[in-house]
């Protein structure tokens, strides 16, 4: 073991005296150590070695202290010291002093820990109470909205009753050759910049039976392996896919064949990728699929979901990505044209959108004061919101203020639909109204349904300026509880016709994509398909559930429509 001797210390101590200026102090030292006569070269002594000496020397200590511990952690920094303990004390009193003082700073941990875990506690306790609350919010507005369709059932059961006996009536008179001396009217209101002015009444038109077509089974093909009802369906704007959404927790992508119905049952059931919300059981109500919507080149699908989450999935079924930031479950989504934002509206009062490629939400619009119920993109920055606070915002990403603020209905507002220029938003309500805004004048046309019962959903035809059938009519259709579909000429302020062949509230009404046709769906269990030039239903299929949404292909020779019995039914539409 290496030492260090007297004479070799008393230089290091005469050193340290003059490089610390004690010139008198090392003078004596000097001459009583005998230092000149020592054989240590000065040159070879680094400034301060005698400090550095006995710093190394402590360290020396300090680390054997540690080490030599059984309980010791060598991760530490050796902080439990204080130079003056090692001095004053041997190493088996400074291993006592560690031992214990890391007792005190593990008990310090424990206790800190525990402060962690109960705030980890609260946190779950507000998230569990959070979750309650929004189950309740969720069987709250499950419970009013099995009560209204209820009762719109049973009001327009009694309502077609009177409408078949008029009907009765009606041909009766027509066989003895009278003229019924009253019809039912329809009265449509233009309000532009507060003033209100009639237009002209318009009669109901009554389709012609003769002309109906039940579309026969060979020709329906149903899509089967969902486990509670279909709420939404949407075929991809480029391909076969077909996507639903259930309250099973799954949405489906389906791909379809082309051809015939026929042709692709003989071909064996169609292809499907199951998209699960929840791992490992299905059938969870916090996971219900309400909404979905495809991207515009067909490549992802977006769902929404009671849980507050949209998902982003490949037409492969892989899960892209999981968007969370909503508090309650999210009831519309919508993507831009381009394709870069997703918009989700949601019962937590908020709209959001999302920066797709980032993963990452983009901004957050907070509003409203109720629930969103829908949204809609005008182009691929501004969009409108409509909610149960009877409001309606057009709002702009970047912007922090809605740039356009619509309060005339006196209801909750259950849709909201952009025309295919952006320059008309049309909107429907639970106070019987559909009205229709100009972005640019300002001006508004209100039409009221004579039978007081409440607009469900709205579309605009794919036609006139900026579409792929610029030289027909737009038309604007609405379907509402009464059962009925009505068509509006909105260039006049005009009800086309009244279509009357649902017998119970229609849900669902879409366009062909060459604007000559609209599909509709009711919980009577129909899909009826009309013609606009006439208002005749020329296909009609019955199925075994109540239909809460229709949608056509791109090519339009295919119409899929998902139901309450389960299942989504794709029909074969030729004329």
């Amino acid at each position: 073991m290496t030492s260090i001797t007297s004479v070799e210390l008393n230089y290091l101590v005469f050193r340290y005296l003059q490089e610390s200026g004690f010139t008198h102090s090392a003078f004596a030292l000097g001459y009583e150590a005998g230092i000149n006569k020592c054989t240590i070269d000065g040159n070879m002594v680094p400034p301060a070695s005698l400090i550095t000496f006995v710093q190394k020397g402590l360290q020396y200590l300090e680390m054997e202290a540690n080490l030599s511990n059984s309980d010791a952690d060598v991760e530490e920094d050796f902080s439990f010291l204080q130079p003056l303990d090692l001095i004053t004390k041997d190493v088996r009193e400074l291993r006592q002093m560690i031992k214990e003082r890391k007792k005190g700073l593990q008990k310090e941990r424990d206790k800190r820990e525990k402060e962690k875990e109960k705030e980890k506690e609260k946190e779950r306790e507000k998230d569990k109470e959070t979750e309650k609350e929004h189950e309740r919010e969720r069987a709250r507005i499950r419970e009013k909205d099995r009560k209204e369709r209820e009762k719109e059932v049973e009001k327009d059961r009694e309502r077609n009753e009177k409408v078949r006996d008029r009907e009765k009536q009606l041909e009766d008179s027509a066989e003895r050759g009278a003229i019924p001396d009253q019809e039912e009217k329809t009265v449509v209101k233009q309000e532009e910049n507060g003033i209100s002015g009639g237009a002209e009444p318009m009669e109901m038109a009554v389709p012609s039976t003769s002309q109906t077509c039940e579309i026969s089974s060979s020709d329906v093909m149903i899509l089967e392996g969902h486990a509670s009802e279909v709420c939404a369906c949407a075929w991809s704007p480029t391909g076969s896919l077909l996507a639903s959404g259930s309250g099973d927790s799954t949405a489906r992508i389906w791909t379809v064949a082309e051809g015939t119905a026929r042709t692709s049952m003989q071909n064996g059931p169609a292809n499907v990728l199951v998209l699960k919300h929840v791992k490992g059981r299905t059938n969870e109500k916090s996971k219900d699929v309400t909404t979905l919507d495809w991207n515009g080149e067909g490549t992802l699908l977006a769902t929404g979901s009671y849980d507050g989450q949209a998902r982003i999935w490949s037409t492969a079924g892989e899960l892209k990505s999981t968007l969370s930031k909503h508090k309650g479950p999210i009831f519309s989504l919508k993507w831009n044209k381009k394709g870069d934002f997703l918009l989700t509206g949601s019962c937590d009062k908020t709209a959001i959108v999302w920066d797709v490629k980032a993963e990452e939400w983009r901004q957050q619009f907070e509003f409203h004061t109720g629930p969103i119920l829908d949204v809609d993109w005008r182009n691929n920055v501004s969009f409108a919101t409509s909610s149960t606070d009877n409001m309606i915002y057009v709002c702009k990403v970047g912007e922090t203020r809605p740039i356009k603020t619509f309060a005339g209905h006196q209801g909750e507002v259950n849709c909201v639909k952009w025309d295919p220029a952006g320059q008309l938003l049309a909107s429907c309500s639970d106070d019987i109204s559909a009205k229709v805004v100009s972005e640019f004048h300002d001006t508004c046309m209100h039409f009221c349904c004579p039978r007081a019962s409440k607009i469900y959903t709205l579309r605009w035809s794919p036609t006139g300026p900026g579409t792929n059938n610029p030289n027909q009519q737009l038309v604007l259709a609405s379907a509402s509880f009464d059962s009925t579909v009505k068509l509006w000429d909105v260039e006049v302020g005009k009800l086309i016709s009244t279509l009357c062949g649902h017998r119970d509230p229609v849900y669902s009404v879409a366009f062909s994509p060459n604007g000559e046709y609209l599909a509709s769906g009711s919980l009577d269990r129909c899909i009826n398909v009309w013609s606009l030039k006439d208002g005749n239903i020329v296909k009609k299929y019955t199925g075994n559930g109540g239909i809460f949404e229709v949608c056509w292909n791109k090519e339009g020779d295919k119409i899929a429509a998902c139901s309450a019995n389960n299942t989504v039914c794709v029909l074969d539409f030729r004329m």
